[in-house]
């Protein structure tokens, strides 16, 4: 698909100097980026969701702001954010993605860190909670 080309070559875009194509280095960046990374993280996110006991419909979830585990994800987001806008003003390209794929790896440190499954079936609230976090990331 051409979003996989457009990430490839925006974080293979050449700065300060030539960058080198290779398809072994495409591929491991489709896997190990895109695919392990971001769509590991979104699809998490909506399959739980879709078929879970929500109905398609992503949970509302008050009190979310005292939950540990999201003020701890807000705090690193929002430096994250920060640096992502930074870049993205200065033309910054390549860090703007990086940046913006490590926004996708905190989403899943915090769906492994909540054990959202368990959360499920132990404290549906807390679940809600999560799942409308990581939602609001994707």
């Amino acid at each position: 698909p051409v979003e996989v080309w457009r990430y490839y070559l925006l974080i293979n875009r050449p700065e300060v100097s030539d960058t080198l194509f290779t398809w072994d280095d495409l591929q491991a960046k489709l896997a190990g980026e895109l695919l392990n990374n971001l769509g590991n993280f979104v699809n998490r996110v909506l399959s739980f969701i879709a078929k879970t006991g929500y109905g398609s419909v992503i949970p509302d979830a008050p009190g979310a702001e005292s939950h540990t585990l999201t003020q701890s994800l807000g705090e690193k987001v929002g430096n994250l954010v920060k640096q992502y806008v930074e870049a993205m003003e200065n033309v910054k390209l390549k860090q703007g993605l990086k940046t913006a794929m490590s926004i996708s790896s905190e989403g899943n440190g915090y769906l492994q860190e909540s054990k959202f499954w368990k959360l499920y079936k132990e404290d549906k609230p807390s679940c809600a909670i999560v799942i409308r976090t990581a939602a609001g990331l994707v």
